[in-house]
């Protein structure tokens, strides 16, 4: 309680005052309502009701309150409207005098992703698939109403306007707004024509069918962003497979991938992410705490889910020491590994000649290259290898099923990368902190949700949920920073 009171305390006041335009009825202090807002997270109390009923009824939260009362609204709005100016600055100033009295060094960071459940229905699902496939029969149905209506009416232009059906084509897609003209151009031919059965027909089709569901899939496409599937109730969350399935049926269910950076078990950085794997979470996630604090502590440790060639290439521009493991680090350990000789990892390579040797002694050579988008635009190479002389060897059937014979792609730059990785992880520096980030920011993932409770938002949209994370975080600091002495 006093760890929350004095690190609030020592935040400057314009952090807060300066989102408070002033007039109207007077508010009550933002510091006050922050304290009150982190301590309940320190006591597990995350909902508004809940906190203005420990206001009222505890002694700490009285104190901490100055005997003032906000009532569960005031709470509510601040959390929801007047924190989600702040929190992030909050979090950092915080952070800063956690540096500044020695809790925190900022030399080493843990990265690590966990997923929270949305608090949305968990069966109102909105897949883009099936978005797709639904919206492409649609489409089918209205190019076949307007070419019906195009065989009898000889004056396409004054129907259509200045886009005809034979402008669309056949792969065209036919938008609202052309609808909407359509049926403009068709309402006025019926004022000509009012006895036009089929016309009218058409109009009535469009406006109480075809339109509102060419509208809904217009605005399904522009919520997915990139994404698979959002939630109705929140569409913000993205359905995901949780660990922890309290259904016991192993189903998708609506949530967030936040992503917390720690160091000494303190919070340096948090983020919320929309995409189920931790890959694509690296890169916006330092940037974010870059943007944050103004920089990035050197050494950068995290498991194999980061472990791509973009992020490789990321921190090398950015100058950081990358404990990150790659898919296959672990395998790579064993014994077994090494006697799977028709790996490609396990074939000898001819640099000069650039050509791989298999276990039999047949050549692959090189036969192209070609260029692939990863999911966040990044554009990576690889290289096919290909043997021509496996028709006759004894040993095919156990290297390859292929009729054309056995093939490899190698990508070279993501291969020198994972070299530098293996070395960084090899020496007795970077095998301790690859054993100290499973007890690291492993155990605050766990402390979140077995501890803290912590396994569902109360809030919906990313700027709310983001206040959650931010909040969680600073109260998981403080509870840290009481264990060790305040």
């Amino acid at each position: 309680m006093r760890v929350v009171n004095d690190s609030i305390d020592e935040l400057d006041d314009n952090l807060f005052l300066k989102y408070y335009p002033g007039g109207g009825r007077s508010s009550y202090h933002p510091k006050m309502m922050t304290k009150i807002l982190v301590y309940a997270y320190t006591q597990k109390i995350y909902t508004s009701r809940q906190i203005a009923k420990a206001v009222r009824e505890q002694l700490p939260f009285m104190w901490i309150a100055a005997r003032q009362k906000p009532d569960f609204r005031t709470i509510n709005r601040f959390r929801s409207e007047r924190m989600k100016y702040v929190i992030d600055e909050v979090f950092a100033s915080v952070l800063e005098l956690l540096i500044k009295e020695g809790y925190v060094k900022f030399e080493n960071y843990f990265l690590d992703g966990t997923k929270v459940e949305a608090n949305a229905n968990r069966y109102s699902f909105v897949w883009k698939k099936s978005t797709d496939r639904y919206e492409a029969n649609l489409q089918a149905k209205i190019k076949e109403l307007l070419q019906e209506i195009e065989e009898e009416n000889e004056r396409e232009n004054e129907i259509y306007g200045d886009k005809d059906l034979d402008e669309l084509g056949e792969d065209s897609q036919i938008t609202s707004e052309d609808l909407e003209k359509t049926v403009e151009k068709l309402e006025s031919r019926l004022k000509e024509e009012p006895k036009n059965k089929k016309v009218k027909k058409a109009v009535k089709t469009i406006k109480k069918d075809y339109l509102p569901r060419t509208r809904k899939y217009e605005k399904y496409q522009s919520t997915f962003n990139g994404r698979n599937s959002f939630s109705k109730t929140d569409k913000d969350a993205t359905f995901m497979r949780m660990k922890e399935d309290h259904m016991k049926n192993g189903q998708l269910k609506p949530g967030y991938n936040i992503q917390l950076g720690t160091e000494n078990q303190f919070i340096l950085g948090y983020s919320i992410h929309q995409k189920p794997t931790d890959t694509t979470c690296l890169i916006p996630h330092l940037e974010k705490l870059e943007e944050q604090l103004g920089n990035v502590p050197q050494n950068i440790i995290a498991d194999a889910g980061y472990g791509s060639e973009e992020n490789y290439r990321y921190l090398e521009e950015k100058d950081r020491n990358a404990y990150v493991k790659y898919n296959t680090y672990f395998q790579e350990q064993k014994r077994s590994w090494r006697k799977k000789i028709f790996r490609r990892e396990n074939m000898h390579y001819d640099a000069k000649n650039d050509k791989f040797i298999c276990p039999n002694g047949k050549e692959l050579h090189f036969q192209y290259e070609k260029s692939y988008k990863t999911e966040a635009g990044y554009i990576t190479k690889r290289r096919l290898y290909r043997c021509f002389d496996c028709q006759e060897c004894e040993l095919k059937e156990k290297c390859t099923k292929s009729k054309k014979g056995r093939t490899v792609w190698v990508n070279w730059e993501l291969e020198s990368y994972k070299q530098k990785a293996r070395e960084n992880l090899g020496t007795d520096h970077g095998r301790e902190l690859s054993s100290q980030r499973k007890i690291d920011v492993e155990s605050v993932n766990g402390h979140f949700k077995a501890n803290r409770m912590f396994r569902r938002f109360m809030l919906r949209g990313l700027d709310k949920v983001n206040i959650e994370l931010g909040l969680i975080s600073l109260a998981h600091n403080m509870i840290k920073k009481a264990a060790i002495g305040f």
